[in-house]
């Protein structure tokens, strides 16, 4: 996703709503230069970890005549969300301290057709000699109070450049169709303003049955793709 924010319009934000001091801010502006560097060194960053995946994706064709991934997704994050998120994590601005402590600039979201496909393509992709691993969240064994379900990954990948070599952090959520279907709305609903209190409360219910109905859909393709393996496999 392209970065299209005024950086001018985002350090105006901060400035007037987070309590920043403007020396800081305008040091920030100032290195318009650096931060497009850093910005162009993390969509290197997501354009490795897409094709790691696409050739994942080729290999499992190869060897058991289907395709795992349904889609990719990759977002950047935009410099008004950098910012809001310094303030509230309490990190000093600067490069450095934005690389070294947030972790999601760069996303990659990998929608898969089944959840046993999701922890495969997790273990292959971490398997590889160049991804480190820095953190982990299951909330598909362990979902949110709010029914979300993804599995994250936060990796470190290198990124060649015309002079060096870079690690990079990348945020990676693996989900299914049914998941990313859910989180997809459930994002949309969630923004919406004006909302009656205890009209929010009943539709943050009926959102979370709305969450366990998708992961029962989820369990009931996965015993059917079984069945169907397993009597292919007596077929021959």
């Amino acid at each position: 996703m392209e970065n299209n924010l005024n950086l001018e319009q985002a350090s105006k934000h901060i400035a007037e709503n987070l309590p920043l001091t403007q020396e800081s801010i305008d040091k920030f502006r100032e290195n318009r230069q650096q931060i497009d560097t850093m910005m162009s060194r993390y969509k290197c960053a997501i354009m490795e970890v897409e094709t790691k995946f696409k050739v994942l994706n080729e290999q499992f064709s190869l060897q058991y005549d289907r395709n795992p991934i349904e889609s990719i997704k990759s977002r950047l994050k935009s410099i008004d969300s950098i910012l809001e998120k310094v303030q509230r994590k309490n990190i000093r601005l600067s490069m450095e301290a934005v690389e070294a402590n947030l972790n999601d600039i760069a996303g990659v979201r990998v929608i898969c057709s089944f959840r046993n496909d999701i922890y495969d393509l997790a273990k292959y992709f971490l398997n590889q000699d160049d991804v480190r691993l820095i953190e982990i969240k299951d909330y598909i064994k362990r979902p949110k109070d709010g029914g979300y379900r993804s599995l994250h990954l936060i990796v470190e990948v290198p990124i060649f450049l015309q002079n060096e070599k870079r690690n990079m952090k990348v945020e990676v959520q693996l989900r299914t169709i049914a998941m990313d279907f859910w989180a997809s709305l459930e994002h949309k609903l969630r923004y919406k303003k004006e909302i009656n209190p205890d009209d929010a409360i009943e539709l943050a219910k009926d959102l979370k049955e709305c969450a366990d109905t998708s992961m029962l859909l989820d369990l009931r393709m996965e015993e059917i793709k079984n069945r169907i393996n397993h009597s292919a496999k007596k077929e021959d």
